[in-house]
C-alpha cells in the first residue's frame, strides 16, 4: 500500500507542475496589497496532497504567494497544527489577525473561498 502512495503521490506532484495557472498582471501597488496579506496567512499542508495542491493551485491563479509548512515531514509544524488547530489535518490555513489572534481554518472549499474573498477585492482595483 505505501508504494502506491508513494506512485500516487508523484503522479500528483507531476500533474501539479504541468498544470500551473498563471498569475494576474499586477501592479506595484496591487502586488504590495497581496504580498501583505501573503504575510498573515501560513498553509499547512502534505505536499502530494490533492485537497492542498487544490489551494496551491487557487493561490497561484489569485497571484498570491503562500507561505507552506509540510505537516507530513516537518514535525514542528505538526505540532504547531495539532496545538494550534486542534487536530492534524490538511489543508488548514491559519489566519493571524491583527488582534495577534490566529484563527485556523480546514476544507479546501473553504480556504479558497476565504482566499478568494481577500484578494479578489485587490486584484478588481
Amino acid at each position: 500500500m505505501g508504494v502506491i502512495r508513494w506512485i500516487l503521490g508523484k503522479i500528483i506532484l507531476v500533474i501539479e507542475s504541468l498544470t500551473q495557472p498563471k498569475a494576474p498582471q499586477l501592479s506595484a501597488t496591487q502586488k504590495q496589497a497581496i504580498d501583505t496579506l501573503a504575510q498573515q496567512v501560513t498553509l499547512y499542508q502534505f505536499a502530494a496532497c490533492p485537497f492542498c495542491v487544490k489551494v496551491r493551485q487557487a493561490s497561484r491563479k489569485l497571484g498570491l504567494p503562500l507561505n507552506t509548512k509540510d505537516a507530513k515531514r516537518d514535525i514542528d509544524a505538526r505540532q504547531e497544527l495539532e496545538q494550534g488547530g486542534g487536530r492534524v489535518k490538511v489543508p488548514c490555513l491559519r489566519i493571524q489577525k491583527a488582534s495577534g489572534e490566529a484563527h485556523w481554518m480546514y476544507e479546501s472549499d473553504d480556504i479558497i473561498a476565504y482566499l478568494n474573498k481577500q484578494v479578489s477585492p485587490i486584484i478588481e482595483k
